[in-house]
């Protein structure tokens, strides 16, 4: 059964194309995950413009369950400009969890307003679509893949999501902070995966503010020593770096990884437009 990863945005926080980043990729974090006949795509940052023109140029109805982790801009500011989503033939489930009282559809419809944008997502959007507000004690079935989520450690909530399909198995974990209570849990929870996508978008001394600029601490995001931690503790088969910091270009992500590499040897640092084959 086929089962792959493709990237389109890799990056963290906010957009960063360029010269300095054209190796990487500089959008914000949109995968794609196709197993079988079935499509799931992970966060509609940046990156889903391109995974949009992508599937338009195909010509055919699109159909595709879409999981968004959390709701802060840089996973969601692709979602107006991703064409299928005009397209009357085509249909998305949407999953997310409520926030703040909110349901994932007034949350997603929330950013299309004035004085924010445009036009709405109610008076735009012509594709079949449904909304369907997540709970982590559930378990979802999407076509031959198990989709499971778990509530990780970041400002105003974020899930994370496993999908097992054909006894392969990735687990997204973009935008984790490491060391809190919710961490055993997490490793249980990503055991044995052949994908760990994982937030590694600082340094330790970049995280604790030890070489210029402020300490990170609580603002909800990992370093590599710690993604290599959490590889470890979960006995994964193969770590993937992901959210990358915006101002780190292709050298410094090329430095990083061969640090990495000196404790997981099969570690990889995610790139735009790179498919993984688990």
């Amino acid at each position: 059964m086929p089962f792959e990863v493709r990237f389109w945005g890799v990056r963290g926080s906010i957009p960063s194309p360029g010269p300095q980043t054209k190796r990487y990729g500089g959008n914000t974090p949109c995968v794609e995950l196709r197993c079988g006949d079935e499509l799931l795509i992970f966060d509609l940052g940046s990156g889903a413009r391109a995974l949009g023109d992508s599937l338009l140029a195909a010509k055919k109805p699109v159909r595709a369950s879409i999981f968004i982790s959390h709701y802060h801009y840089d996973h969601l500011q692709g979602l107006p400009f991703f064409g299928p989503i005009f397209v009357p033939t085509n249909s998305f489930t949407l999953h997310g969890s409520p926030r703040n009282g909110q349901t994932l559809k007034e949350i997603l419809g929330g950013q299309m307003v004035q004085p924010y944008f445009p036009v709405t997502a109610e008076g735009t959007f012509r594709a079949q679509l449904t909304y369907r507000d997540l709970s982590t004690t559930e378990t979802l079935e999407v076509g031959p893949a198990t989709v499971r989520m778990l509530e990780l450690n970041h400002p105003g909530g974020n899930l994370g999501y496993r999908v097992d399909c054909g006894g392969r198995s990735v687990v997204y974990a973009t935008d984790i902070e490491h060391g809190s209570a919710l961490d055993s849990g997490f490793f249980d929870f990503a055991r044995g995966a052949d994908l760990l996508i994982y937030d590694a978008m600082y340094t330790e001394d970049e995280y604790h503010g030890r070489c210029g600029g402020p300490a990170r601490t609580g603002w909800g995001h990992s370093t590599w020593q710690a993604a290599v931690h959490a590889a470890d503790a979960a006995e994964v088969k193969t770590l993937v770096l992901f959210h990358h910091d915006p101002s780190r270009d292709d050298a410094g992500m090329d430095k990083l990884l061969r640090q990495v590499r000196k404790h997981r040897p099969e570690a990889i640092a995610a790139k735009e437009s790179m498919v993984l084959k688990p």
